[in-house]
């Protein structure tokens, strides 16, 4: 047996049906990845100065006042992104590599380190209730992950790793500020989950005017633990899928 040939025709055939397999499995691994992180500084509100009333004695003053306290249940990331499309192998070396001069895609972040990309979906009840006694949230609160995305979701179409995501077909989402003012119309927020884990999913803007009237190709918000009795800070972890 291992001194016959095989006729050529089967031969090439079976060398293309090997190619087929291995560019198929290589097609499905195309899925989000660890990026590298720089970051320039973590900043928050400053308090307020006292206000200041003077009246006179015997008189009956009716107030509103208007306050804004920092929320310690939820903390935000914004920046932007640079990248490459490539052709690596196992071992990260690339055969070759196209630079992006602008950026499209997705950012993702979790509390999870290992995603299953091939398990993801759009995020549902169950998953937000889990997520929410994970982090110490009252489902019922204003803030709570619920409350602050809810339904019914509003979000272009998009793609996570092999998942294609029809517009409005996730329900939890929220489109964060820009100008320091409410819209919807850029930076979506998705809610996915691969089943035990929450990802927070953002759309990439490209260079878009963002919460502070800088530009931005993400903002995203994710919750932080929400007992005063945890004293840590919750770590995350990102991923960056560029298309």
């Amino acid at each position: 047996m291992s001194g016959r040939r095989l006729h050529p025709a089967l031969a090439l055939a079976l060398l293309l049906t090997g190619l087929v397999f291995i560019l198929g499995a290589m097609a499905q691994s195309n899925q989000p990845t660890g990026p590298d992180i720089t970051f320039n500084f973590t900043e928050e509100g400053p308090p307020r100065p006292a206000a200041e009333i003077i009246t006179a004695g015997g008189t009956i003053t009716t107030m509103i006042l208007n306050g804004t306290t920092q929320n310690p249940h939820w903390k935000g990331y914004v920046g932007n992104v640079t990248g490459q499309l490539a052709l690596q192998d196992a071992s990260g070396y690339s055969l070759y590599a196209w630079t992006l001069s602008t950026v499209s895609g997705e950012v993702y972040v979790s509390r999870n380190g290992s995603v299953n990309w091939t398990a993801i979906d759009c995020a549902n009840a169950t998953h937000v209730a889990s997520e929410e006694s994970a982090m110490s949230h009252n489902s019922s609160a204003l803030d709570s992950i619920s409350n602050t995305f809810s339904p019914p979701g509003l979000h272009p179409v998009f793609s996570t790793a092999a998942r294609q995501f029809a517009a409005n077909e996730c329900n939890y989402t929220v489109n964060t500020f820009v100008n320091s003012t409410l819209q919807n119309t850029s930076f979506y927020e998705i809610l996915l989950s691969d089943g035990p884990h929450v990802v927070y999913s953002t759309i990439i803007e490209n260079s878009s005017l963002g919460f502070d009237v800088g530009t931005y190709d993400f903002q995203l918000i994710v919750a932080e633990n929400g007992s005063t009795s945890s004293g840590t800070s919750t770590p995350y972890y990102f991923y960056v899928e560029l298309v």
